[in-house]
């Protein structure tokens, strides 16, 4: 096999660049965008990016294991790939490609309710170990029907998405009339034209759908209206009683994500969940809130005995996966590292971005003498 790591992008930031470069801009705006002004995406990193970790230079050191097991499954490395939607317009296929690459690489892939690729083959490519992410439907009837999809697929992990109970105001994604199709502006028009790559990538590809919801969308629904569909079927909030009468359907491990404070917490404890994931969805939804590395620790502390605790939004590269564990998660997730992987890339991009990352984190462990994550929290200085 071909190796995986390309020398000449040895960080997520030479990824990011050359991403910048073969991506649209609408398409890479999309990517990088939060809402408002970009305050809590920025926020995230930089919080997590305080933390410091102390060295033990003077002691008996056998080596260090990424492995750590979740749920009953042993992968291969301490964090997976988030969910995130409209893959497949930031880049042809980027939904495939990272969940064949997380299966080569035994990590945990996370497909969303509105990713571009069906849970059915998501599922076919991860043989069978892919995590499902759902937006709460409006109504009971759709819901109930994509969970008896996501059961027959055999994910073994259902995750309710808690932070967005309302569109985000994202002013990037307003000027551009981001769509799925893109809309057909002249400025999105000339973007197409100057990235040659990725546009007849997206043509052998065909236009990018939101393959898990397509058999309930209407067909032959205009942009606008497609919009509107979308905006009603996803409009609940998500309440106790949404959550409880989930936790009484899914026989197997159920996670919320976006928990951020111990009254929430507490409620998802009590009605018999498996985990958290700490997570302000990537600070795309809340401009004014606080960073998932902030509230880490009090919620690890309080609630780490009873449930998996676990984080996302703001990690990008090993040493901040370090951190976060030193903090107190159990596992980490990240979405934007993996798809500057292949908007650099394309189909290389998965495998070479795992490979890096779990690079990185290796090094971590072996400056710091961390023999296995569990012991990150001893290196973790407190202030």
């Amino acid at each position: 096999m071909a190796e995986p790591f390309d020398p000449s992008l040895p960080s997520i930031e030479f990824l990011r660049q050359k991403a910048s470069r073969r991506m649209p801009g609408f398409a890479f705006d999309y990517l990088e965008g939060g809402c408002n002004s970009n305050v809590n995406v920025q926020r995230n990193t930089d919080d997590i990016r305080k933390i410091k970790l102390k060295p033990y230079y003077v002691r008996d050191y056998a080596g260090s294991k990424l492995e750590t097991t979740l749920f009953g499954q042993t992968y291969s490395a301490p964090f997976g790939i988030s969910p995130v939607g409209l893959q497949g317009l930031m880049w042809p296929k980027s939904c495939e490609i990272l969940a064949a690459a997380a299966n080569e690489h035994n990590v945990p892939f996370v497909l969303s309710t509105v990713g571009t690729a069906s849970v059915e083959t998501v599922s076919e490519l991860t043989e069978g170990k892919a995590w499902f992410q759902l937006y709460h439907p409006a109504e009971e009837e759709l819901r109930d029907k994509l969970l008896k999809r996501v059961e027959a697929a055999g994910c073994p992990v259902l995750v309710i998405l808690a932070d967005t109970p309302t569109f985000a105001y994202r002013p990037l994604e307003i000027r551009n009339g981001l769509s799925i199709p893109p809309r057909m502006t002249l400025r999105n028009i000339c973007q197409m034209v100057a990235h040659p790559t990725w546009s007849f990538s997206q043509l052998a590809a065909g236009s990018p759908e939101f393959k898990t919801m397509k058999p309930y969308i209407p067909k032959g629904l205009d942009m606008k209206h497609l919009g509107l569909f979308m905006n009603k079927t996803f409009s609940g909030r998500l309440t106790v009683d949404r959550i409880k009468a989930i936790r009484d359907i899914w026989k197997g491990k159920l996670v919320v994500k976006g928990i951020v404070n111990v009254e929430d917490c507490q409620k998802v404890v009590d009605l018999g969940v498996d985990g958290i994931i700490i997570s302000n969805h990537g600070g795309r939804s809340l401009d004014a809130g606080q960073s998932t590395i902030e509230v880490l620790p009090e919620l690890a502390q309080k609630f780490g005995n009873r449930i998996t605790v676990m984080i996302d939004s703001g990690m990008r590269e090993g040493p901040d996966i370090a951190c976060a564990l030193a903090s107190g998660a159990q596992f980490t997730f990240m979405g934007r590292s993996f798809m500057y992987g292949v908007g650099a890339l394309g189909k290389k991009g998965g495998s070479h971005t795992v490979t890096m990352i779990k690079r990185q984190l290796q090094q971590v462990m072996e400056q710091v003498a961390c023999p296995t994550i569990q012991d990150f929290p001893e290196h973790l200085i407190r202030s």
